[in-house]
């Protein structure tokens, strides 16, 4: 920690605005004095913590490929020396968020709360920017939260620890210090906090638009819902996710998603016509190797000759899809050198900005009805949930499920749709732990039980050393 609060406290915050994505003023010129100057140099301070979200070890990459790899959804067919670990889960494989990128993403979230009040500038401004830093900074406690801890109320043999909780900068060694972990209770607390904080200072976004890659009250909304639904927290998932769907004109019976003949296109277009929240990439955020290297269509696809393509779908998810089923176009039937058989490609990720290049959606509208689903399927109504799986399964290609699906036949088709529309999008494992079923791997691997220690991420060995309060994730020691 103590090198992690070295580089937050000198300068982290206001060097990682240098790699905003988002119209401001030169990047290079986003100096201490103009950021504290006023509300526009607040508001491109906040501005960097998009940047951190479109790293590629959170959405630019890890957060999309490594939850898919560690659960059932794909397989991997080069040997690059990554992801081998995450596929096997072996011991100590699995996604690293506790960075000082991540601590300082948080951090600027933090300095933007403490200090827009003060600096001149137009009010409803201020609004915004601060709105904004309460759905950064909850987007980047959640993704902490479910890496490194159990959900409330799914702890196993009581262990409660989620991560670090600081909602106050740190701008100098006089108020940086060593904390232990706070609680999951404590975490998602405060998540909720900071969205409905968000919610009430954001304004709308137009479903489609541009307005989606910065946050907005319909996103807060949205966000919400998932972290309810998360927190078990169901009938308020459900509302949560009513409340989005009414932000972006999004209907009960479907209208406002994607329909079977615009579904695939979608993922090629620029935002993606049912993005809600999206992490908008420029050429100019990557350096001349990061899209071969590093981007999430370069170890997908094999559409430009440099790729790496490293994985493909298991033939279990292919073979799950039903005939008809707009979804299943989202992966082509292609070969790989080096191995055997049919593989494929992802048409999702094929970097239709140019060279490797797109943008990424981080939350769907069709992942509203799936909430609401889950969560009406949760409290009892049955009816509801299949309503909204209809309503989803009319904008893909397929008719309607069974007339009176149930109990557990109901959950698992649920859970079926959750795996099919998200794959490739960094849902499944965390679907599959939050529910507390298995990781499967259909005999390529061990069965992963829920109570397996490796579910939760280890801290990083540097950050127990440098801090004496924080405890290992139990398994690791």
């Amino acid at each position: 920690m103590k090198n992690i609060f070295r580089i937050m406290v000198f300068g982290g915050a206001l060097v990682a605005a240098s790699c905003t994505d988002l119209e401001t003023q030169p990047r290079q010129s986003l100096t201490p004095e103009v950021a504290f100057a006023d509300v526009d140099g607040m508001e491109a301070l906040g501005f960097s913590t998009y940047g951190v979200a479109r790293a590629f070890n959170q959405y630019g990459q890890q957060m999309m490929i490594a939850p898919e790899i560690m659960a059932d959804n794909l397989r991997i067919i080069a040997n690059t020396g990554r992801y081998i670990g995450q596929e096997q889960n072996a011991d100590r494989a699995h996604m690293n968020l506790w960075t000082t990128q991540f601590w300082s993403g948080i951090n600027t979230a933090n300095i933007v709360l403490a200090q827009v009040d003060d600096v001149p500038g137009d009010a409803t401004k201020k609004n915004r920017v601060k709105g904004e830093a309460h759905f950064m900074r909850a987007l980047f406690y959640f993704d902490l939260a479910r890496v490194y801890g159990y959900e409330p109320g799914k702890e196993v043999n009581g262990w409660d620890k989620a991560v670090i909780l600081r909602t106050e900068p740190t701008l100098g060694f006089s108020n940086a210090d060593f904390r232990a972990r706070a609680t999951n209770r404590q975490i998602y607390d405060q998540i909720i906090s900071d969205l409905q904080a968000a919610i009430n200072l954001l304004p709308t976004a137009t479903k489609g638009t541009a307005s989606v890659y910065r946050a907005s009250r319909g996103s807060a909304q949205a966000l919400l819902a998932r972290v309810y639904l998360y927190d078990s927290k169901f009938a308020e998932a459900a509302a949560s996710a009513s409340a989005a769907m009414a932000s972006f004109g999004i209907a009960d019976d479907g209208t406002g998603l994607a329909t079977p003949a615009n579904y695939i296109a979608g993922f090629s277009t620029a935002p993606n016509p049912e993005s809600l929240f999206e992490v908008e990439i420029r050429s100019n955020d990557w350096s001349t190797v990061d899209g071969v290297n590093n981007s999430v269509c370069s170890l997908t696809a094999n559409v430009f000759a440099s790729a790496q393509f490293i994985a493909t779908a298991t033939d279990e998810l292919i073979e799950s899809y039903e005939e008809g089923d707009v979804r299943r176009n989202a992966w082509v039937a292609t070969t790989r050198s080096g191995a055997s058989g049919t593989v494929y490609r992802s048409a999702k990720w094929l970097g239709h900005k140019g060279d490797f290049l797109e943008n990424l959606p981080i939350i769907r509208a069709a992942e509203l009805f799936l909430i609401r689903a889950e969560a009406r399927y949760r409290t009892n109504d049955a009816a509801g949930a299949r309503a909204d799986l209809n309503a989803l399964r009319s904008k893909r290609g397929l008719g309607e499920v069974e007339a009176g699906l149930s109990g557990q036949a109901l959950f698992d088709q649920i859970m079926l749709e959750r795996r099919q529309e998200f794959a490739l999008e960094g849902h499944r494992w965390f679907d599959l732990k939050r529910n507390g079923l298995p990781i499967t791997k259909a005999d390529r691997f061990e069965v992963i039980p829920y109570n397996d220690y490796r579910l939760l991420a280890p801290l990083p060995t540097a950050e127990l050393q440098l801090n004496d309060q924080l405890e290992q994730n139990p398994g690791y020691n």
